[in-house]
């Protein structure tokens, strides 16, 4: 039995390493609240370097696991507002990622939140940060493998996500968390994350 109590203790530590820190302006809920369309800006995402792995092959590796953090956040918020609970309308990624490349901004590092906004035409920008010890996806799974002879999800993730205001131009909303665990996917992540997120998330019917 105690051996038992033992292991829950030590999965409950790997799940949620560190406690989140949120960060919410007083305003926040009442900004939220006049938003009509907010986007889910490409996330930025950083892999562990690893010799093994060329440059480009790494670079390959950050746009395929940011193409499918995005489009999880996406399908997870879509899902709540369908159910209710979510409120405000959310810009297709689709939609997102093809002005953005129009306006000639494939890296969205160059761009400030509020120029996001601009031209994506919404009220506010959701930008997010994931940093991974190893690639999350499938296929940068199957080419770790190759490459380098294992394979294997993350044994560590941290993300920062934050909601800007375009009127205000400002971060009404900042969640930052890391966890010490393996995560099988995108999906499997990205609601861990988004479920603790939402519990002050300015959109969310439950939050506050």
């Amino acid at each position: 039995m105690k051996k038992y109590t033992l292991l829950c203790l030590l999965v409950a530590a790997l799940l949620f390493e560190g406690c989140a820190k949120i960060y919410y302006t007083p305003d926040s809920r009442s900004l939220a609240q006049s938003h009509q369309v907010i986007a889910i800006a490409p996330p930025t995402v950083s892999i562990a370097a690893s010799k093994n792995i060329t440059a480009d092959a790494m670079i390959e590796q950050q746009k395929t696991e940011s193409i499918n953090f995005q489009r999880e956040m996406y399908s997870w918020l879509l899902k709540r507002k369908m159910q209710g609970r979510i409120r405000v309308e959310i810009q297709d990624v689709n939609i997102t990622n093809a002005k953005l490349a129009e306006a000639g901004f494939v890296n969205t590092q160059l761009l400030t939140p509020t120029e996001m906004c601009e031209i994506l035409g919404v009220d506010a920008v959701m930008t997010s940060n994931y940093t991974l010890t190893k690639p999350m996806s499938q296929g940068a799974a199957v080419a770790m493998y190759v490459l380098v002879g294992f394979a294997g999800a993350t044994n560590q993730t941290g993300v920062d996500l934050a909601v800007h205001d375009y009127k205000t131009n400002k971060m009404i909303f900042d969640f930052n968390h890391k966890l010490g665990t393996t995560f099988g996917s995108a999906a499997s992540l990205v609601d861990e994350l988004m479920r603790q997120a939402s519990k002050k998330l300015p959109y969310y019917e439950n939050s506050y």
